[in-house]
C-alpha cells in the first residue's frame, strides 16, 4: 500500500501544450556540455525556428547569460523577452524542499544572421580547402 501511495504522490501529470516542450527551447546545464555546444545548438535553432528560447536552473544561469551575450555580440541575435521566476524543487540530499532561480531568455535572429551564417560556412569551406592541399 505504501508503494502505491508514494507512486501516486511522485505522479506528475503534463499537459502537452504546456511550453516545456517548445522544439526551441534549450535548457542548459553548467556540468554536463561545453559553452559552444549551446552556442552552436542555438543558432542551428535559430535557422530552423527564427528564434531559441534559452532555458536554466540555479548555477547554470551563468552559462545561459554567456551564451545569449556571444550571439548578440556577433551580431546573430537579438533579445526578444528575459524571464526570471524561481522553481520549488525537492532537495535529493536532504529531502526538504528548496527554492531554485530560473531563468528563460528568448532571442530572435538579427536581420544579417543569414548572411552572416552563410559567411561562416564559406570560411569553413575555404580552410577545409587549403588544409587538404
Amino acid at each position: 500500500m505504501d508503494a502505491i501511495t508514494e507512486g501516486v504522490n511522485n505522479l506528475s501529470v503534463t499537459d502537452s501544450n504546456t511550453d516545456s516542450n517548445k522544439e526551441n527551447r534549450i535548457q542548459v546545464s553548467n556540468t554536463k556540455k561545453p559553452l559552444f555546444f549551446y552556442v552552436n545548438l542555438a543558432k542551428r535553432y535559430m535557422q530552423q525556428h527564427n528564434e531559441v528560447e534559452l532555458s536554466a536552473l540555479g548555477m547554470a544561469i551563468a552559462t545561459v547569460v554567456t551564451v545569449a551575450e556571444i550571439l548578440k555580440n556577433n551580431g546573430l541575435a537579438v533579445e526578444k523577452k528575459i524571464m526570471t521566476s524561481t522553481v520549488d524543487m525537492k532537495d535529493e540530499s536532504r529531502g526538504r524542499p528548496i527554492q531554485k532561480a530560473k531563468i528563460e531568455i528568448l532571442l530572435g535572429k538579427t536581420e544579417s544572421f543569414d548572411e552572416l551564417m552563410a559567411a561562416a560556412a564559406e570560411e569553413r569551406v575555404v580552410g577545409d580547402g587549403e588544409a587538404q592541399s
